[in-house]
């Protein structure tokens, strides 16, 4: 059966839907349209065309004046989602309208990983004083607890992102040569739970022989979801880190960092396991997991890893079809929701690991590959799968 999206589109620009609800005004393939997200209401170019255009799914749009097939949405890209604003409201009469006679529904499309419950009871309490169906949306989020809730799909977004920035980049060749670093700890932006997390490591010598970078100033405060002073002399160190940083290991700016079509080999290459800084360590307190790039950096070029994220991020992995190394590492982490005990497990389960780096690389040698084939293949399937989850929420 051939699958395709039904997309009520404003307007298409250079092929392009131009991003709902907008009121910066760009034209696609210029900095312009890039920006839409730092303008009122942060909607922006839709992400998910961009995938279907890749890997070969159907999208068919429509104007809203005419008569539209069954499994209509109207996409919503959102850069931010922003409590603050009545989403419904910003959209045409005759958009409502064909709302409320169930013609088609609203399609939110988020690529982060806020509390999707949250999310839920602010768009159910606003369909409600738009007199809307209590159905008139769908919202696909990144964050892993969507998927318990009525209405809402699960989509690791920061995969098929990943795929698409990083594409001109060939992966890794997978060799057993010996490395000249342990780990890669990489840290582009300050937040209170990675500076504990680094200075912790620091005290245990895991950076000692690493490739590792904290890239800004900070200072220690208690909105941390790592309890630091559970861990003995662990908030002086932390203010002591802080005091020097920033560390870099190399010549880039910022820029250069965010730049995710391009790859600094030897962070890859040269070291025998990465220590993924996920976005969050705690997904804004929804139990559910949220994988960025951060990880599919290591997932593509070729390295085992561990992710200091949110817990059950390794099983987020596992569901998808990729392999953690539960035979090699010690992934027990993974299952702790408690935040500061899952980072005791976790820089306990790093340190362990430390002395036998080369040993256990060469036994996780299969699965890197896997990762790395699963990980270059056709998206398409991945995003039939997504559009039959969001028709399934009709039923």
């Amino acid at each position: 059966m051939l699958l395709s999206f039904n997309f009520v589109a404003d307007q298409v620009i250079k092929g392009r839907i131009y991003p709902a609800l907008a009121q910066h005004s760009a034209r696609p393939y210029t900095q312009a349209w890039r920006e839409f997200g730092q303008h009122w209401p942060h909607t922006i170019p839709l992400r998910l065309q961009e995938y279907c255009v890749e890997h070969g799914v159907d999208i068919n749009t429509y104007s809203i004046d005419l008569e539209l097939p069954p499994n209509t949405y109207y996409p919503v890209g959102l850069g931010f989602f922003d409590f603050g604003i009545d989403y419904f409201e910003l959209m045409s009469p005759i958009m409502r309208k064909k709302l409320r006679q169930q013609q088609l529904r609203v399609l939110f499309y988020y690529h982060e990983g806020d509390n999707p419950a949250r999310i839920k009871h602010r768009l159910d309490t606003l369909a409600q004083e738009h007199l809307l169906p209590p159905d008139c949306y769908v919202f696909v989020s990144a964050n892993s607890a969507a998927q318990h809730i009525p209405g809402f799909v699960f989509f690791n977004d920061f995969e098929l992102w990943y795929y698409q920035r990083n594409i001109t980049q060939v992966p890794l060749p997978v060799h057993t040569n010996p490395r000249h670093h342990e780990f890669t700890v990489l840290n582009r932006l300050h937040k209170p739970w990675r500076a504990t997390a680094m200075a912790h490591m620091q005290q245990l010598g895991i950076l000692d022989n690493s490739y590792w970078s904290y890239c800004e100033h900070g200072t220690v405060t208690d909105e941390n979801p790592i309890e630091i002073d559970s861990f003995a002399g662990l908030r002086l160190a932390a203010q002591q880190f802080l005091e020097h940083a920033p560390y870099m290991c190399d010549q880039s700016d910022q820029n250069q960092r965010n730049d995710h079509s391009w790859t600094d080999f030897r962070y890859h290459d040269n070291s025998y396991c990465n220590i993924v800084m996920e976005t969050h360590f705690d997904a804004d307190q929804s139990g559910g997991a949220f994988v960025t790039e951060k990880t599919f950096k290591p997932i593509k070029h070729g390295q085992m890893f561990f992710v200091a994220g949110a817990a059950h991020s390794l099983a987020a992995l596992r569901d998808m079809g990729y392999r953690t190394f539960d035979h090699v590492l010690d992934n027990s982490y993974d299952t702790i929701n408690n935040n500061t005990e899952r980072w005791r497990c976790l820089s306990s389960s790093i340190a362990a690991a430390q002395s036998r780096l080369p040993e256990l690389f060469e036994q996780a040698v299969p699965d890197i590959l896997h990762n790395q084939q699963l990980f270059t293949s056709s998206k398409k399937s991945r995003l039939n799968t997504l559009l039959t989850q969001i028709n399934d929420q009709y039923h």
